[in-house]
């Protein structure tokens, strides 16, 4: 049966799909693209980083931007496929692994329910594994659409997710949560599934992705996001999350410890429209943990605090700013792909 690992499991790169002009990050690109960067070289410290440009003359154009950054080209894997937007996490590949290696699933990906144009995003996968940008990882469609930043896995057969971000008409027409759940256990090897009911943060596009709210920091623990205002319009609802969180228990039957994160105050845009700052859409890769900062003085706490649940691990801020104007952090775009996954340079 296949297991889908935990995210602190060891890794053989990161996936990161560039931003171009023709994304919804046009009108900030050279911002963004300086974080993208930032964000390359901090995970070539650890692991390789496989870079989706959308033609040539984009993958050009990163490299010369990687190594004016003085990023180990031996660390990059630069392969091609058209993109309509940057959020590997949602449009990535999901591996799994099995006695016999490495698997890859790619389960559909609309736009977070026909939000966005996602034709090309949805195609990425695909595209990458015929250029044999996985080497010779087999792959498997599903029909079903599933975000990589609605799911969470303790690596041993429990999965966690917000029930809307899948359980939807707009994602998935016609499927109850039996359905879902008799596609997801055998693809992806899940036993247990733990769904929440609340949950969100003002601003954000997914409909509740787990990935901004709650984390496994191991198999018994969970950090998830507070708001210690209660004059906050989220309030309620984490308040709720956070009542549902203690009532789950682990395999073994014992309640999770649960560690909870500071809450940055409000961000907005040039509208007024609040802005999805948190910091649980954090990135774990082998060694360190990239997390989210905003220039707030919750920032300090952050670090201490991640640095305490993921002891052994640097922790490496980065000032997302940029990247919640878009309404996603980190975690959103990129996606681990484990140690057993071989890349290889595409054809």
């Amino acid at each position: 049966m296949p297991r889908l690992p935990a995210e602190w499991e060891p890794q053989s790169a990161v996936m990161l799909t560039w931003p171009h002009a023709d994304t919804d990050w046009a009108d900030q690109l050279p911002a963004i693209e300086q974080l993208y960067t930032q964000l390359a070289a901090q995970i070539a410290r650890f692991e390789r980083v496989l870079i989706v440009a959308r033609d040539a003359a984009h993958r050009s154009a990163i490299a010369d931007q990687l190594a004016a950054a003085a990023v180990p080209r031996d660390r990059l894997v630069l392969a091609l496929a058209p993109s309509n937007d940057t959020w590997s996490r949602d449009h990535g590949p999901i591996t799994v692994l099995d006695e016999g290696g490495a698997r890859l699933v790619d389960f559909r990906f609309n736009g977070w329910g026909g939000k966005f144009h996602a034709d090309l995003d949805d195609a990425i996968t695909r595209t990458l594994h015929q250029a044999r940008a996985f080497g010779d990882t087999p792959l498997a469609s599903s029909r079903l659409v599933l975000e990589g930043g609605a799911i969470e896995t303790d690596g041993d057969g429990t999965l966690l997710a917000v029930e809307r971000t899948l359980v939807d008409e707009r994602r998935n027409p016609g499927w109850g949560r039996a359905q879902i759940e008799a596609e997801i256990a055998p693809r992806l090897g899940i036993r247990r599934f733990l769904w929440l009911s609340h949950g969100g943060l003002s601003g954000d596009d997914t409909d509740g992705h787990i990935d901004t709210l709650v984390r496994f920091c191991a198999p018994d623990a969970l950090c998830y996001v507070r708001c210690a205002d209660p004059s906050d319009p989220d309030a309620p609802e984490l308040a709720a999350m956070a009542e549902e969180l203690r009532g789950l228990r682990t395999a073994s039957g014992r309640p999770f410890r649960l560690m909870p994160l500071p809450h940055p105050d409000p961000i907005h845009d040039a509208d007024g429209r609040r802005l999805p700052a948190t910091y649980a859409n954090f990135l774990v890769i082998n060694r360190a943990l990239l997390l989210p900062v905003y220039g707030d003085p919750a920032d300090r706490l952050a670090i201490d605090c991640l640095g305490g649940l993921f002891p052994g691990r640097e922790v490496v801020p980065i000032d997302a700013r940029a990247l919640i104007r878009q309404g996603g952090s980190l975690h959103c775009i990129s996606m681990q792909l484990p140690a057993a996954l071989t890349l290889a340079h595409p054809s």
